[in-house]
């Protein structure tokens, strides 16, 4: 009962911030227009293509992770704590220091003036993954659910009150990555009292690196198939602004329901499938029926309701096709059943099987992104052919390790 009530807080945080998602890129796009919506996309798909790669700590913190069993020892288990502080100065340093080598490239005429929002919000997040890894781990769930509401519900309501006087694009990006800090101070009293006490994790400081480093390279992967995929979509094309920003925007909207959903319940999939071994292949297949199912009801609403709703939303852009928004919304059900597939793979400590899944599925991705077709031909060649590929490899790994049984 306890993890039924879990599961409907963090269902309920994850829409509230989905609606604030939809509404930033409704109005973002809106207010810049097609073209200079291209250039935010971009940044907020960097950002988010290094959250996304970091949301792996948090995954396997929450697999790591287990409350304390009896009172609290004198001397508490301290990894968690240390991997912060050094993953931290790890990622500043790491996004500050490549810059020379790519910020002409993804932000022309604006360089390292968009560096400095990038890095303070990438390093950021690297303490609210490893807080959300340990609060999963722990089943502090209505803590969990405030971190998901109060970021981006804050970011919605300073880019709406920025839009009214500007559209410059260093204040928006500011306003885009600020949020992640001031969530944790704001948040500060009750993380505070949630995490007074240390938890275990079952494995030491060395071995938490290095299967947090796995984890990351695996969630890289899923970050450019989802959030980075603006910025190779943009990376790949040259010229066209207003019909990839228009491609962009397509995206973002119809693919953010499943994969969005799914994403955010990942560590809590892995806590679901550690914790309950012996259900896991019931769970695992009764969930990807409900997401097929879904998915088959979204994709018809998309190409039925679609275009006009979305000419209704936007009256001064060209109406996409209704069989166009149907196949991105299918294809982010390949996205989200890879998340389910994941998240079982890790919940098994099966890292390898977890990380080589995401990497084949990105690896596929960029592939068809270069390959010489139409715009929107490649762009959907990608879309799928990606996800299936990965989607293959896990399905193939998790059934090789079936009779693997962990010890609790």
């Amino acid at each position: 009962m306890k993890r039924l009530h879990g599961f409907s807080l963090v269902v309920a945080a994850t829409a509230i911030a989905g609606v604030a998602g939809y509404l930033i890129t409704w109005w973002v796009a809106r207010q810049t227009g097609l073209a200079e919506y291209r250039v935010f996309a971009v940044f907020w798909a960097f950002l988010y293509l290094l959250i996304g790669a970091l949301s792996g700590i948090q995954q396997e913190l929450a697999r790591a992770t287990r409350p304390l069993d009896g009172p609290a020892p004198i001397e508490h288990n301290h990894h968690a704590r240390n991997f912060a502080v050094a993953a931290f100065v790890a990622v500043a340093a790491l996004v500050i220091g490549t810059a020379p080598l790519w910020e002409r490239a993804a932000f022309p005429g604006h360089g390292w003036a968009l560096v400095w929002p990038l890095a303070i919000g990438a390093a950021s997040w690297v303490l609210v993954s490893i807080i959300l890894g340990s609060l999963y781990g722990t089943s502090q769930w209505s803590a969990i659910s405030w971190i998901i509401v109060v970021d981006p519900v804050l970011r919605l309501l300073l880019l709406v009150i920025a839009l009214s006087f500007t559209r410059d694009l260093l204040v928006l990006a500011w306003l885009v990555a600020l949020p992640v800090p001031v969530t944790l101070l704001v948040l500060s009293p009750l993380l505070r009292r949630r995490l007074a006490v240390v938890p275990e994790t079952d494995v030491g400081f060395g071995r938490l690196v290095w299967n947090v480093s796995r984890t990351v390279l695996a969630a890289a992967a899923l970050s450019l198939m989802v959030s980075g995929f603006p910025l190779a979509l943009g990376v790949t094309t040259k010229g066209q602004a207003a019909q990839v920003g228009l491609l962009i925007l397509l995206i973002t909207l119809t693919r953010a329901p499943l994969i969005v959903t799914v994403m955010s319940l990942q560590s809590f999939l892995v806590v679901r499938f550690r914790d309950h071994a012996a259900t896991m292949w019931r769970t695992f297949f009764a969930l990807l029926a409900l997401l097929l199912g879904g998915a088959g009801v979204l994709a018809a609403l998309a190409w039925l309701l679609g275009p006009p709703v979305f000419a209704f939303l936007f009256p001064h852009d060209p109406k996409p096709a209704g069989s166009l928004l149907a196949v991105l919304v299918g294809s982010s059900a390949l996205v989200a059943a890879m998340c389910i597939s994941a998240a079982a793979a890790l919940s098994r400590a099966e890292h390898l099987v977890y990380s080589v899944g995401w990497v084949v599925a990105a690896v596929v991705t960029v592939i068809c992104l270069m390959v010489p077709l139409p715009l929107d031909q490649r762009a959907l060649l990608a879309l799928v052919a990606g996800p299936a590929a990965g989607l293959l490899v896990h399905g193939i790994g998790i059934a090789a390790t079936r009779s693997k049984v962990l010890p609790s």
